[in-house]
């Protein structure tokens, strides 16, 4: 399924406040996939979106430069599977040596996807095990809102 990333948000938890990113799909206007995270993966997801330069790469710059630089490009990203919770992402690469997927977290995978604005795509079975509504979301601050560590 193909999605995007529709919002970035913080909820509050009994361990203190958490990302979470919200994964939409094409023709579906409802529901989304809900994806915790930490803050840092947040604030990193949101600054990719925006399109935000700071000067000198953070750690997901860094990856995206490190990556181009040996030749490679993103081709997609896929939350592909949910393990006791978890979700598990790949990231497919094109390299001079052909594609390459590589085992990553949805977190680290999302934020390469939106400095590159490279697919991103969510496994069906995934979605509909995750699915949440909406509008269950709406009223949580998004990331920017509250956490900027630039």
């Amino acid at each position: 399924m193909n999605a995007s990333v529709e919002s970035v948000r913080v909820a509050g938890t009994p361990e203190g406040p958490t990302g979470i990113v919200l994964l939409g799909v094409e023709d579906e206007e409802y529901d989304v996939l809900p994806i915790f995270i930490g803050l840092e993966e947040a604030s990193s997801i949101a600054r990719g979106t925006d399109a935000v330069d700071l000067g000198r790469p953070l750690t997901h710059d860094l990856l995206l430069d490190t990556i181009e630089e040996l030749g490679g490009r993103i081709d997609r990203i896929v939350v592909s599977a949910v393990e006791e919770g978890t979700y598990i992402a790949d990231l497919h690469l094109e390299t001079p040596r052909g594609e390459a997927v590589i085992d990553a977290r949805p977190s680290d995978s999302l934020a390469l996807a939106a400095r590159t604005d490279a697919p991103i795509e969510i496994d069906s079975g995934v979605f509909e095990k995750g699915r949440q509504p909406a509008d269950e979301f709406v009223e949580l601050q998004d990331v920017r809102e509250i956490y900027d560590p630039s």
